[in-house]
């Protein structure tokens, strides 16, 4: 067994991770990731930019007033009101770090997404916003003399020490063997929970581990049953499955049903580009019933806009598809999860040396569903602001008090049979559609296969346990409200808004 010891242990290497690394100096940091970011981490998948309200005539209060609007009376304002306000100075910050945003005569060129009032989004590299983002960030933590990094160890449990204080975690290198590592602090940066679903954009790291590890530690959780559907991810029958930036959408692409009809223009004003929930439902319907949905973006990329999409049109002909020339085949999949650990304004927890940002912590604003390219915004604002926090209470006397005796490190054992029996009871009860009959149904299913675990199997028990927090803070909400969608409730509980 290797035992480490640091002052400040992230674990995660996506935006949110390493910007809360940088800004953490002088402490000194460890960033833990089961494998490579560049491929294994969300922010290298994400085409869609960075909202921010930098054109004319746009202004904080107007994005406000989309974030509030996507999210269902459900968003912290204030918490969407702190991470805009700071919008321009994150965009500042990454192209100080050489990111290189996308521009057009007259400067910023910004795109439109679903929800957004405005063209206000920015890309980097056309639709590889995500990847030119993490480049700069790795750059910089690689030229960063207080950051080591340890790729290849996969967290599998955290630590407790003297007062129930949060001081490190537990690890398994590729090797198998455990890993031990102290801190004084530890921030959670492990992104989202759509690989427990059977149909997801997310990579293969997306199993909620970060957010079922910090559940099972008492870490204070809300908005579980909120997890977003992306509309337009190609139908290809791969896993996970391609996705199909909401850019193309607010370039001009169109929705056909079977029939070649724009079903989206009877369902709501803003047809393609109303928010995600409403549109992934309107798809995840039509596939339900055994309908081909596709997605028409020939007058994109036949137009002036096609050079803004090289990877949507690289993906497109990787899998034989002309989309200047063609309709490209499109379905709904999990995508991103607007609840997880509760953070205050600096990203603490409830749990004493514990903190969180990214897709995994819960700020409050997103609500019931994220606006678009509202939560690399989120990431790049909230890691800052935790790794500030981190920096302010550098004491580097304060000892690291472990426990005399603590448990045994867990044992990783990655059970592909029981991740897909959970994948597969989430997809048929926790999709974009739900009712209470198949939420019951799925927590009997969860308990029979928690029945099967073998007594030291603790990751799988802890996904296991995640998975049952989800169905049930789903089958607690009797509402619909943005991605939480209920047959047997349609309607939106006004009780229920936020005030």
């Amino acid at each position: 067994m290797r035992t480490i010891e640091t002052d400040v242990l992230v674990i995660g290497a996506g935006a949110a991770g390493l910007c809360a690394a940088l800004a953490a100096a002088p402490r000194r940091v460890l960033v833990v990731s089961a494998a490579d970011p560049r491929v294994a981490s969300s922010t290298a998948l994400a085409q869609g930019g960075i909202a921010a309200p930098l054109g004319e005539g746009d202004s904080v209060e107007a994005q406000m007033a989309d974030t509030l609007a996507a999210g269902c009376y459900s968003s912290d304002r204030r918490a969407a009101l702190r991470v805009i306000r700071a919008a321009g100075e994150a965009v500042d910050y990454l192209c100080e770090l050489g990111v290189p945003f996308d521009r057009g005569p007259r400067g910023w060129q910004l795109h439109r997404e679903a929800g957004h009032s405005r063209a206000r989004v920015l890309h980097a590299r056309g639709d590889r916003t995500g990847a030119a983002i993490l480049a700069a960030l790795l750059a910089a933590a690689e030229g960063a003399e207080h950051i080591e990094r340890l790729y290849g160890v996969a967290v599998t449990m955290l630590r407790e020490g003297a007062a129930e204080r949060i001081c490190g975690a537990w690890g398994t290198d590729a090797e198998g063997h455990a890993v031990r590592i102290e801190a004084r602090d530890t921030v959670i940066a492990t992104g989202g929970v759509g690989r427990l679903f059977p149909f997801t954009t997310n990579g293969a790291a997306a199993l909620g581990d970060g957010l079922a590890m910090a559940l099972g530690h008492g870490a204070r959780v809300a908005g579980l049953e909120f997890i977003q559907f992306h509309p337009t991810a190609l139908a290809t029958g791969e896993d996970p499955v391609p996705l199909l930036t909401e850019a193309l959408r607010g370039a001009g692409a169109v929705l056909h049903d079977q029939a070649g009809e724009r079903f989206m223009l009877g369902l709501h004003p803003l047809a393609e580009l109303a928010p995600r929930d409403v549109v992934a439902r309107a798809v995840w319907t039509r596939r339900l019933r055994g309908e081909a949905v596709w997605l028409d973006a020939t007058a994109v990329f036949r137009g002036e806009h096609a050079e803004a999409f090289p990877a949507a049109l690289e993906t497109c002909r990787a899998h034989g598809i002309d989309p200047a020339r063609e309709p490209i085949p499109v379905t709904a999949a999990a995508h991103y999860h607007m609840g997880g650990i509760v953070v205050d304004v600096l990203g603490r927890t409830a749990r004493a040396g514990l903190w969180a940002c990214g897709e995994v912590a819960c700020t409050g604003m997103h609500g019931a569903n994220r606006l678009a390219s509202n939560s690399l915004l989120e990431a790049i604002v909230c890691g800052r602001t935790l790794g500030r926090s981190l920096a302010r209470e550098h004491d580097p006397m304060r000892r690291i008090r472990t426990r005399t005796q603590e448990e045994s490190p867990p044992q990783l054992v990655h059970d592909e049979a029981h991740v897909q029996r959970l994948r597969a009871i989430l997809g048929r009860c926790m999709g974009p559609l739900r009712h209470g009959r198949e939420l019951e149904q799925g927590m009997q299913e969860l308990d029979a296969l928690g029945a099967q675990l073998a007594p030291g199997a603790s990751v799988a028990r802890r996904r296991l346990d995640l998975a049952l927090a989800m169905v049930r803070a789903a089958l607690t909400r009797r509402e619909s409200r943005g991605a939480h969608w209920r047959e047997d409730y349609p309607e939106r509980d006004p009780a229920r808004d936020a005030s």
